[in-house]
């Protein structure tokens, strides 16, 4: 029923945007920003001054958001490049993927976490089956009302679900723009923070590509679009689906916070229990 009061209160449109000049903003580092081949690719970069990063000019509630990304080849150690989708306010919400860099030659960490209402702690964490900044690689955000999905390539490697029953709270409320960044996080970002970032080795750059939403947005005007007709809205993982990102989460992820005792010693969180 919340879904339909949406649809009912707001206009929707549905969206397919690809164009880095048309439909995004830059919000810092903006002379640290390329954007080439009429729009079509952009880059960040980081040096030791500052980073970057863009955003879409629209908000949207639920969609499938896409982009191929090329990550910081060589040594990236200290650097965190992100993609991730959030909405406005001190208590927001947020769907994460940030690419842990590394030295040259260890693979990146895939970094997913999912905020509601302004709390986090829900970190999964991945290496990759490739290199991926050898070339550009798919990496896509699959949010309806039942479920959120990570991809890589169109592989599923984690599913958060709308379990209403538990009261977790789930992202349906509150329409999130897309985001992109670069920046330093020596701190914490490569082993824990004992290695640093090398400023020698700066600018470090990140490319992005094929930016997509298939969504519905908040838009001036009186159109209306049935977004209920949208086969993403109502997609959850089939078996083949699920068989995928149990082969993923088997071999490749290296962290999760739904087993994470020692960070959790009261119990685990409500929707570790439920889904376990």
């Amino acid at each position: 029923m919340k879904l339909i009061v949406f649809l009912v209160v707001l206009p929707w449109v549905a969206v397919f945007a690809r164009n880095f000049s048309q439909d995004f903003d830059l919000t810092w580092g903006s002379d640290r920003v390329r954007i080439l081949n009429n729009g079509e690719l952009l880059t960040l970069s980081l040096d030791k001054d500052s980073g970057s990063a863009f955003q879409s000019k629209n908000e949207y509630l639920f969609g499938k958001i896409s982009v191929q990304l090329k990550l910081v080849p060589g040594y990236s150690a200290g650097t965190v490049t992100s993609y991730y989708l959030a909405s406005q306010g001190s208590t927001w919400d947020e769907i994460d993927f940030e690419f842990l860099g590394n030295l040259s030659g260890d693979p990146y960490t895939v970094h997913t976490n999912v905020i509601t209402e302004g709390k986090g702690d829900r970190e999964q964490q991945f290496r990759l089956w490739f290199d991926p900044t050898a070339d550009f690689h798919t990496y896509s955000i699959l949010w309806n009302p039942h479920v959120i999905i990570f991809y890589v390539d169109g592989t599923p490697i984690r599913e958060f679900k709308n379990l209403d029953s538990t009261k977790v709270p789930f992202p349906e409320s509150r329409a999130m723009g897309i985001h992109s960044s670069i920046w330093n996080a020596d701190d914490w970002a490569t082993k824990g923070g004992l290695i640093k970032t090398d400023w020698s080795k700066a600018p470090f750059t990140a490319s992005f590509r094929n930016i997509s939403a298939q969504a519905c947005i908040c838009a001036s005007g009186s159109g209306a679009y049935p977004c209920s007709s949208n086969s993403w809205l109502a997609k959850q993982l089939d078996a083949p689906s699920l068989e995928r990102l149990m082969w993923v989460q088997k071999h490749y992820m290296i962290y999760n916070y739904c087993i994470d005792l020692k960070r959790f010693p009261q119990g685990l969180p409500l929707e570790c229990a439920a889904t376990t």
